[in-house]
């Protein structure tokens, strides 16, 4: 995530924040928003807009990184309010979201910046992982030496379904399915 200047303004930081927030919001409605609407969302002028950010791409990965951010500051607040499988399954529907965000966003990047926006999320979503299966082997409600990178891709089929009502009903089977299969009784023979 870029660094903050250290003399940056509090005014600047708080329209930066809120210009991420908005945007986030606008490109999830409809992720050809132009910036001129995500300014008048934000009420702010272009004019602040563009100094924060030069054009649409560097909107949209700093939306990206943002939500990112979020998602993983999230894992402690998750694993204090439930128990491991329940802290990882909400934990996935809240990632599968920001997944289907990205690739909403991914038309607004150039193919490097998508590719150098997703390996960039790479590890930290793997670190928050590792801390979801931790937290549950621990405890013993989910199985011991699971691979985080396994999990994910293992995940990968939740945000594949499909838009729209029967779609989200099926991400939700597959969560059951996935973070169950995880459990320690779950093996098989």
């Amino acid at each position: 995530m870029p660094e903050r200047r250290p003399t940056e303004r509090a005014d600047a930081r708080q329209n930066r924040a809120r210009i991420l927030e908005v945007a986030a919001a606008a490109l999830a409605e409809d992720g050809e928003a132009s910036l001129n609407s995500v300014a008048k969302r934000a009420g702010i002028g272009a004019g602040t807009l563009y100094r924060h950010f030069p054009n649409r791409e560097a909107l949209v990965l700093a939306v990206y990184r943002a939500e990112v951010q979020h998602l993983v500051d999230r894992v402690p607040g998750l694993l204090a309010a439930e128990p491991p499988p329940a802290a990882l399954r909400s934990w996935f529907a809240l990632l599968a979201g920001l997944i289907r965000l990205k690739h909403g966003l991914g038309e607004a990047l150039t193919p490097a910046n998508h590719d150098a926006a997703t390996a960039e999320a790479y590890g930290p979503v793997v670190e928050a992982i590792r801390t979801l299966l931790a937290a549950g082997e621990v405890d013993g409600s989910l199985r011991p030496g699971l691979d985080p990178d396994d999990v994910l891709l293992l995940m990968g089929a939740v945000w594949r379904t499909p838009a729209g009502d029967a779609g989200r009903e099926q991400a939700e089977r597959l969560l059951d399915l996935v973070v169950g299969s995880l459990r320690p009784d779950s093996r098989g023979a």
